[in-house]
């Protein structure tokens, strides 16, 4: 009976180590920065975040948003962050190149600073996690196909930690061997939980998880097109950031609609003060963001959300809320709670914040940084294993052994990656080169 199931994993499991360790170290340290952003742009930022102006006179909203158009000529105002105290409030322009700040004000709507958006500490950290800081999707999937066999790691190495009966053994020659072992079972399901938390980011199974909750009643909501969440989108809810916006009703302006991503220079449009206050008479409290509608049909989207990516705008899961105001009369046409959320909606917006390490405060940062320390111990410990090998003149790769690989093997990795695709295509490329070696090893033989 074929039983070539340990000589399958054990090779995989260190050349699919010596392949992704580059890039699992560098995911690992930059989601140790990104898992302090907020503390560390509360000190970098602190005059932007909480400092006054030199202008001592009180103004409105609607009067420091006209000064932010003349001061920054060629911007628009696209979204408005109505902030919790002591955090200033944040108005986000942008113009026709793509560039895009933040400008700060205080307590008296008077500008305090400006911060450009791409350069933030949490900006930063976001895309160097995501993308390595590269616009290439071709980075994005190996970044996603490195956290996939990341969890094959940890199948296949705790498979062979007890059929080998590492953990038995008293052999002081496997000493890094075997703590490289337990961290790795002690890591096994927080670090899985983190993985999977990542998936929203992913370019390939992230969409693949959204189309399906939008085409399935039962698992998401069919009114709502999911897309995977990016490092540069905007502070909307994830379960909500693609859905068709409801119309306000348009009868001053037929006919004209307005191409620019979002205005507030549109006739007869409602202040932006008037939005604030029908955001509290609508018990939408602070911090909440207002985006301008994108065109003479669009709605106010007043949003609080779980996983905004912003120091001091994020709440929990539960308060998260989408309400769509008509941009005219101020009637409230359409409102989204969290109760609202389809499963994968809710796992997701429970999920970010879980990975991002603010879903429950300072002890969520200190497990994800524990879980993060543990795994480059584990990473380090493994490495050291393999110098003292080489030390000893046996640091060669596993050899190959020309067998079929088992039932075991086959249905743990087809399992895998019907759960991760990428991973799977990744394993058919695999398994296709060594049905070769092995039928081409096997003709040499006979």
């Amino acid at each position: 009976m074929n039983r070539n199931t340990f000589n399958p994993f054990r090779r995989l499991h260190f050349y699919a180590a010596w392949f992704i360790t580059p890039l699992l170290l560098t995911l690992t340290l930059s989601g140790i920065g990104f898992l302090f952003y907020p503390e560390v742009e509360n000190m970098m930022y602190e005059h932007e975040f909480f400092g006054q102006s030199d202008a001592g006179d009180m103004q409105s909203m609607g009067a420091a948003i006209e000064e932010i158009k003349e001061t920054y000529n060629g911007y628009s105002v696209s979204k408005i962050s109505m902030m919790e105290e002591p955090y200033n409030n944040r108005v986000t322009i942008s113009n026709d190149q793509g560039e895009s700040q933040y400008v700060f004000l205080d307590e008296n709507n008077q500008i305090v600073s400006t911060l450009d958006s791409k350069s933030t500490y949490s900006n930063f950290m976001r895309t160097f996690h995501s993308s390595l800081l590269t616009d290439h999707t071709f980075v994005r999937y190996l970044v996603e196909l490195t956290a996939c066999w990341a969890i094959f790691l940890i199948v296949s190495g705790t498979y062979m930690t007890f059929k080998k009966k590492l953990l038995q053994n008293r052999s002081s020659k496997l000493r890094f061997q075997k703590i490289h072992a337990v961290l790795g079972l002690v890591l096994a399901i927080p670090l899985i939980i983190i993985v999977v938390t990542g998936i929203p980011w992913s370019v390939f199974t992230g969409s693949k998880i959204a189309q399906f909750a939008a085409d399935h009643p039962e698992w998401g909501r069919t009114e709502l097109r999911y897309n995977p969440p990016q490092s540069d989108v905007d502070e909307i809810p994830w379960a909500t950031r693609s859905m068709d916006q409801p119309a306000s009703e348009h009868k001053r302006h037929a006919g004209h609609h307005s191409e620019s991503s979002a205005s507030d220079m549109i006739e007869g449009q409602k202040s932006v003060e008037e939005i604030i206050t029908l955001s509290a008479e609508n018990n939408i409290s602070r911090p909440f963001s207002i985006v301008y509608p994108s065109n003479e049909k669009g709605v106010f989207t007043v949003s609080k959300g779980s996983n905004t990516g912003v120091t001091g705008l994020d709440v929990s899961p539960y308060e998260e809320t989408t309400s769509y105001f008509d941009q005219y009369s101020g009637e409230l046409i359409a409102q989204i709670d969290f109760e609202d959320y389809g499963i994968i909606g809710k796992w997701f917006t429970w999920g970010i914040p879980l990975h991002e390490g603010h879903l429950f405060g300072v002890a969520n940062k200190i497990l994800n940084l524990l879980v993060c320390i543990a795994f480059l111990s584990a990473i380090t410990m493994g490495f050291m294993s393999w110098m003292k090998r080489m030390k000893s003149g046996e640091a060669k790769g596993p050899k190959r052994i020309n067998k079929p690989w088992s039932i075991g093997v086959v249905v743990t990795l087809a399992v895998l990656g019907i759960l991760m695709p990428l991973f799977g295509l990744s394993v058919l490329v695999i398994f296709i080169v060594e049905t070769v070696i092995y039928f081409v090893k096997k003709r040499k033989e006979a």
